[in-house]
């Protein structure tokens, strides 16, 4: 027998990546006011809603088909029946309890977000990541690696990653950013397990770090500072922050030679001063250098674009002949600059 009125199954979902408890005032309202069920008496949810007077009921059978069965049997007798959902593992539930609702006598069924990720909240899944591959029973390829080891790693991605907007591949791009990111949060990781103290610091840092250097360096935004040239404001700000006493200081050596050459030259503009001229080759290049800055343009993606042109031409080249029959290697010169053209 059913009581005449039209019962309710509210499945709640959670995000897994907030403190528990934190729930919307919708969320909290059904708990305390209505019967909930949850399948676990270990769901990470049920501490905050012991605290808050809320007794959930842990089902012994918590099959789909079971659960879809007792919470569809609850909600007939016109109560409103909340399923605390396990996040991101109660989607076969949902379908199943809403084919029963449909079933007479019908009862309604909502999904509610008690929760929602914010922006930004799967990165903690990146550090959750890491520290499940450092821990006990983890990686042992990541368990060995340390700083020095990692340090090809860190070139090789963001070149990886430069690639990919070289040649617009925005989806390359997306997957190659992650490891970058991967990087980062690894070497966040190593520096929370140094033995010494005062070497110790974790993602959060660097997260902090970050966005006090953001704020500082953007007083136009955050400070309501006028926006001025922003280009010498920066500088002044980075320079006073370093204690910088050369235009010079910060320019990494380790960087591209052509992207070295280029902001070096660009640092020494920004005071006026020369960019001397050098004899040999290398005093060529540095010449060069200089001739695309005055033209606008970056040396390190006009040279990148060249070689990916001729790259491109020479693998055609070796194409055409195999495809003829031939042996590239086997070519002369005479041939090769016949093919060429």
């Amino acid at each position: 027998m059913t009581s005449g009125r039209v019962g309710r199954v509210v499945v709640l979902a959670t995000s897994p990546r907030l403190p528990v408890g934190l729930l919307t005032a919708a969320a909290w309202d059904v708990l305390r006011s209505s019967e909930v069920l949850v399948s676990t008496a270990d769901h990470r949810q049920l501490p905050a809603l012991l605290a808050a007077g809320v007794r959930p009921d842990v089902v012994a059978d918590d099959s789909v088909g079971s659960v879809a069965a007792l919470l569809h049997a609850r909600a007939l007798r016109g109560d409103v029946v909340v399923w605390l959902a396990t996040p991101g593992a109660d989607e076969e539930l949902v379908r199943s309890v809403g084919r029963r609702c449909m079933l007479p006598p019908v009862v309604t069924l909502e999904v509610l977000h008690g929760s929602y990720d914010p922006p930004g909240a799967r990165l903690l899944d990146v550090v959750s990541v890491m520290d499940r591959l450092r821990s006990p029973g983890g990686c042992p390829w990541d368990a060995q690696q340390t700083h020095d080891s990692l340090k090809p790693y860190l070139i090789e991605e963001t070149y990886e990653a430069y690639d990919a907007l070289e040649t617009g591949d925005l989806a390359a791009l997306r997957e190659e950013l992650g490891d970058v990111l991967l990087q980062v949060a690894f070497h966040a990781r190593l520096a929370q397990e140094a033995a010494q103290p005062e070497e110790r610091w974790s993602i959060d840092e660097v997260a902090i770090d970050l966005v006090d250097k953001l704020v500082r360096r953007h007083p136009h935004v955050f400070a309501g500072a006028p926006a001025g040239d922003l280009g010498a404001s920066w500088d002044a700000i980075k320079a006073n922050e370093k204690g910088r006493t050369s235009v010079t200081d910060g320019v990494p050596l380790s960087q591209p030679a052509l992207a070295l050459a280029a902001k070096l030259q660009k640092r020494a503009g920004r005071l006026g001063a020369p960019v001397t001229a050098y004899d040999g080759l290398g005093g060529q290049l540095w010449e060069l250098v200089g001739r695309c800055r005055a033209a606008g343009l970056d040396p390190e993606v006009e040279l990148r674009s060249v070689a990916r042109r001729y790259r491109d031409r020479l693998a055609q080249v070796e194409r055409d002949v195999r495809a003829d029959g031939g042996d590239p290697a086997a070519l002369s010169q005479q041939q090769w600059e016949q093919r060429w053209s």
